[in-house]
């Protein structure tokens, strides 16, 4: 097993579980090509993922990577993943769904993963925040809503989850509800929407309530982990089922 790892976005851990790394910088379309071309590799999967910032301040796009983005003329996470997914399938090089291992770590169908439950008043904001999720992921805004008692408190822009998780939770006196769900066009070879026991942390830390997924398209990292430390800090983890729109 080879894999190819982003500078300053893949945790350097990953040399120790696979047999070969070759590290790159975001945009280097042509040396992952390069790379699998030369291990003949057939098939692949996305794992992890690219801070949005990292296309700012870490982005050094190779001949192949500018050419992409050239014909693509779109910073949205989607299309840019999917225009990478293109080219290397142009080259032979199959991209699997990042979910085809990890039925483990997926919950499988809604209802409440912890011994603790939402009160009355939090699931009304899960309920309010699902449908809201789902219209700024069709806006390729972000995944995630902080809410409390109605009120949207933050909306995940550049930042990512867990920085959304605090600007929102320190605006007010804890109990937060933080809803995370897949966009409507979800491409379930990437992205992927993913919670983990430094979600947990964050919540805990701004003295957040409730953690809402979405069942069967959100990846629990870590999850008996991530549960038990859910627990022991009172905060409710549930798997929720998005109306269809």
């Amino acid at each position: 097993m080879i894999a190819v790892a982003h500078r300053g976005e893949t945790a350097e851990e990953i040399e120790q579980l696979v047999e070969q790394v070759t590290w790159i910088r975001v945009g280097q379309l042509g040396k992952i090509i390069r790379t699998f071309r030369k291990a003949e590799v057939r098939n692949a999967v996305m794992a992890g993922g690219i801070r949005k910032v990292g296309l700012f301040s870490n982005f050094r796009p190779d001949p192949r990577g500018l050419a992409l983005l050239a014909r693509i003329r779109s910073r949205d996470d989607d299309q840019l993943l999917r225009g990478v997914a293109g080219e290397l399938e142009r080259e032979g090089i199959r991209i699997l769904e990042s979910t085809l291992f990890l039925e483990r770590i997926i919950p499988a169908e809604a209802g409440v993963l912890t011994r603790t439950r939402p009160g009355p008043e939090q699931w009304k904001d899960v309920e309010l925040g699902v449908p809201m999720v789902k219209r700024l992921g069709r806006m390729g805004i972000g995944q995630t809503l902080v809410l409390k008692e109605g009120v949207i408190l933050a909306v995940e822009a550049i930042e990512g989850t867990d920085a959304a998780i605090r600007r929102g939770g320190e605006s007010v006196d804890g109990s937060v509800v933080v809803v995370k769900m897949s966009k409507p066009q979800q491409d379930l070879r990437f992205d992927v929407p993913a919670v983990g026991p430094g979600t947990i942390e964050v919540l805990k830390q701004v003295g957040g309530g409730v953690l809402a997924v979405e069942s069967r398209r959100s990846i629990l990292l870590d999850r008996e982990k991530l549960l038990a430390a859910a627990d022991d800090a009172k905060i409710a983890v549930v798997a929720v089922e998005p109306e269809p729109e």
